[in-house]
């Protein structure tokens, strides 16, 4: 008797709809501790260092860190290591010299989001344009996390993108607007047991059946940079992706939930050195990917292909859930920053600043919905994970790193430096952009100059306005 050619098929369907129901069920059983927009925010600052670890890691480990960093080694190998890897020195900086300084000022001003931060040390005039920039950037990281999904859901049901999609959002949708960080926080534990078992299987079985890392490294492309940890790429994406993981608001907020500064400061650096080892693993799926298929026409099936075509059907499934697990892990990250900047930082703020607990709440779910489904809707457009993302890692870092951090350690400093810091930076950016310097080198990258020209300008206008400071206060006295 012959097996059933569609049996791997159907397992693989059972397994992803069974946990994607499970998840549903288990955030609607913790959104019954939802009280209000303290918990929905917040998690009402109570997240001790387990939930705080979970959330984190499973937040950084998504689309980007496992589908685009796959695709980044079928192409480029090992240097790809430092997609992920530069995420990880990122979240030491913020556990140590970020995170717990904004958690005290969070916490005594009663401060929710990145927004609430940035009003208090620069005013409302920088509130509005980040809040406003970054609510439309954040949409592509959005689509990002969606398109990725969308890949495994068309690798193994051959559904189109946008079907798939509407699946995966649907799903993270369900469960987020329900509670906010506090469902997201439990639901992330559970994902983070799934995500990590199935890679800690998953890539030393799919190594050992590709016969081993010289066999895998036989069959890779024979580039010397292929095998060069330090391939000037490598270097160069740890200044576009490292600043992200610094300062972005999903993870600023999400520490403002934290029990307290030491909690918060040994959780993110522990989950940073977990994040640190895990970045082996899309690196290596991706060069080990080229044993199956040397001419992948998208790079980023090479998850895919390694999960289905180099392991045992259950393995396989297992390992397509950690996927699936990642990805929804990190598309709730997302949305917690759309739902509480637009309900928060713009309804609340600008448009009814006499709102009710229960009106913010409303609008916080509302605005979760609204922008999962143009999240969706930007999977039609947007072509790659990766693209998405460094859309994304662009905006943020050339916006939100220097006003951040100087405000954090330099006090003098005020509006007119944050300003023009995002000004310059966002012109950079789109200057680059436009011109095609980075296609002369790699060293020209627009987020990498962009940064550069946000803190020039900071500096800048610190040190022209620092001696009309000086005349002030000498003559008030």
């Amino acid at each position: 008797m012959n097996p059933d050619p569609n049996a791997p098929v159907a397992l693989q369907v059972g397994v992803l709809v069974a946990y994607s129901a499970g998840l549903v069920l288990f955030g609607r059983w913790v959104s019954r501790r939802v009280k209000g927009t303290g918990s929905f925010f917040v998690a009402d600052r109570q997240l001790g260092p387990g939930l705080i670890f979970a959330t984190f890691l499973a937040a950084n480990i998504g689309a980007g860190s496992i589908i685009a960093a796959s695709g980044l080694g079928y192409r480029v190998g090992i240097s790809a290591w430092w997609y992920v890897g530069s995420a990880a020195i990122g979240q030491i900086i913020f556990a140590f010299f970020i995170g717990p300084r904004i958690w005290r000022i969070a916490t005594k001003n009663g401060l929710y989001t990145a927004g609430d931060y940035l009003e208090l040390r620069y005013g409302s005039a920088v509130r509005a344009t980040i809040a406003t920039g970054l609510w439309f950037g954040t949409l592509a990281i959005l689509a990002a996390q969606l398109i990725a999904m969308s890949e495994i859901l068309e690798w193994v049901l051959g559904v189109p993108r946008g079907v798939g999609a509407v699946i995966g959002g649907g799903v993270v949708m369900a469960y987020f607007a329900m509670g906010g960080l506090l469902t997201s926080a439990w639901v992330n534990a559970v994902q983070l047991v799934v995500l990590l078992a199935g890679f800690a299987i998953g890539v030393p079985l799919a190594l050992s059946i590709a016969g081993g890392w010289d066999a895998v490294l036989a069959a890779a492309p024979a580039e010397p940079s292929f095998t060069d940890p330090f391939a000037a790429g490598g270097i160069v994406m740890f200044a576009i992706v490292m600043p992200s993981f610094v300062v972005s608001p999903g993870l600023l907020q999400k520490g403002f939930g934290a029990v307290d500064a030491r909690v918060l400061r040994m959780s993110v650096a522990a989950q940073a050195l977990v994040l640190a080892v895990f970045a082996f693993a899309p690196m290596m799926i991706g060069v080990i990917a080229h044993s199956y298929d040397p001419a992948l026409t998208n790079p980023e099936f090479a998850v895919p292909t390694v999960l289905t075509l180099g392991l045992p059907t259950l393995f396989g499934a297992l390992g397509l859930a950690a996927v699936f697990s990642a990805e929804m892990s990190s598309a709730d990250a997302v949305l917690f920053m759309l739902s509480t900047s637009l309900s928060k930082d713009i309804y609340q703020r600008y448009v009814a600043p006499d709102a009710t607990d229960a009106q913010v709440l409303r609008v916080a779910r509302l605005a979760a919905i609204v922008g999962g489904a143009l999240g969706v809707g930007l999977t039609l457009v947007l072509p790659t994970v990766i693209d998405s993302i460094l859309i994304f890692y662009s905006i943020l870092s050339v916006s939100l790193f220097v006003p951040v951090v100087a405000g954090l350690y330099t006090r003098r400093a005020g509006v007119p430096e944050a300003l023009a810091a995002i000004g310059f930076g966002v012109s950079m950016l789109f200057i680059v952009q436009l011109t095609g310097l980075s296609d002369i080198s790699p060293w020209l990258d627009k987020t990498l100059l962009g940064i550069v020209a946000s803190g020039l300008a900071f500096g800048i206008v610190f040190l022209i306005r620092r001696p009309a400071a000086k005349t002030e206060a000498s003559s008030s006295e």
